[in-house]
């Protein structure tokens, strides 16, 4: 139950920062649609540990920067492969290896390589995910492991509850 209130919560959170608008009839449909979509989680039962991670906002509010400053890094490299003198582009697909032990676990480390600029990720299965990066020189980053090693901590496996 912790979950769905905390589910409601930041729906609802979301809802009006994104609407903006305080008027009650608008705040009353609001709060309906919100409570709509908390009961239909929970009737599907999406609202466990997976659904709603809450045991995660520790160690990927220690992620999120991290990430954060690999997107821009990424961002300039791209920028200066495409804006240089000379095309710096090779286009590679490869298996970047994935240590991740639940779904949850290897979405972040695919949607994390996808945020990446210059990397795209288009197949997840355990123990890997496949990779479209822009170049070979991008795939050798991603193979030092320092992305997968700080999602598998993000991750938090065996904590949920």
């Amino acid at each position: 139950m912790n979950r769905a209130f905390a589910l409601l919560a930041a729906i609802a959170a979301v809802w009006l920062m994104w609407s903006g608008m305080f008027v009650a009839l608008i705040l009353g449909f609001g709060a309906a649609s919100c409570l709509f979509v908390v009961w239909l989680c929970r009737r599907m039962g999406t609202t466990d540990a997976e659904g709603v991670p809450l045991h995660l906002l520790p160690r990927v509010a220690r992620f999120t920067p991290w990430l954060l400053k690999e997107i821009v890094v990424a961002n300039l490299d791209v920028t200066k492969r495409i804006l240089g003198p000379r095309q710096a582009i090779s286009p590679v697909v490869f298996d970047a290896p994935s240590t991740q032990r639940t779904d949850l676990g290897r979405t972040i480390f695919a949607n994390s390589i996808t945020l990446t600029p210059g990397t795209v990720s288009f197949g997840v299965e355990p123990g890997r995910v496949r990779v479209h990066a822009i170049a070979k020189e991008v795939r050798d980053g991603l193979l030092t492991g320092e992305m997968d090693r700080r999602c598998t901590r993000a991750e938090g496996a065996g904590e949920a509850g």
